[in-house]
């Protein structure tokens, strides 16, 4: 699966070809250096493609990853990711240029996207910390109150049965943690390839922050 390490920047909107006013998303993606080629034939046992990407300090980094990033004649990354069976072949070369890549070089977003393609992002989603059942798991509430009903209109009701079983079964929806999980957005549409600053305009949300670090596939 070919894809790209990139950066959410945050949301905008846009008409498309139809006049239609769509919210949509801006993704830096890119460029992305090529750290290591794994193949089935080596020790590694299976093919992908390692990509790094974002500056980070050299300080904050390990002795081994600055050694790894060395033999790709780059500095130290922040990200680190693996591609598993990455298809040279789909790349999209410009006029003059070969597909053919290996470690060291850079891959950037008009080589893998194009407008029309149909993607998905993976992404961290927004912490939101401890929440009750109505925001965390869309609960109605007790939603009246009358009857003497004073302040139970977000609480979670009966959570199990009486004396038989006498506990609470496990996967109960009840108050807890919320967000902060990898999620993954299918059948997205790409609107916009800015490739001089490799940008990409997507439609929809994606999952994040702003800033937070993204996985785009194809």
């Amino acid at each position: 699966m070919n894809g790209l390490l990139g950066k959410k920047i945050g949301m905008t909107s846009v008409y498309d070809n139809t006049g239609k006013y769509v919210a949509c998303t801006v993704i830096e993606a890119g460029p992305n250096v090529i750290t290591q080629v794994k193949t089935r034939e080596s020790k590694d046992g299976y093919d992908a493609l390692q990509l790094a990407f974002g500056d980070a300090k050299e300080k904050n980094t390990s002795k081994a990853m600055m050694g790894h990033f060395s033999k790709a004649n780059a500095g130290a990354k922040a990200d680190v990711v693996e591609f598993r069976n990455f298809d040279f072949s789909q790349l999209i070369a410009a006029e003059g240029e070969s597909v053919e890549k290996s470690v060291g070089d850079t891959i950037s977003v008009d080589e893998i996207f194009k407008e029309g393609d149909t993607i998905s992002v993976v992404g961290t989603s927004k912490g939101k910390g401890f929440q009750g059942v109505v925001k965390r798991h869309g609960f109605a509430g007790v939603g009246d109150a009358t009857h003497g009903q004073h302040n139970r209109q977000r609480a979670p009701g009966s959570i199990g049965a009486a004396s038989y079983p006498a506990k609470v079964f496990k996967g109960m929806r009840m108050a807890g943690r919320t967000g902060g999980d990898r999620v993954k957005i299918k059948n997205l549409k790409v609107i916009k390839v800015f490739s001089e600053k490799n940008i990409l305009l997507v439609k929809g949300a994606i999952p994040g922050h702003k800033g937070s670090i993204v996985i785009v596939e194809k």
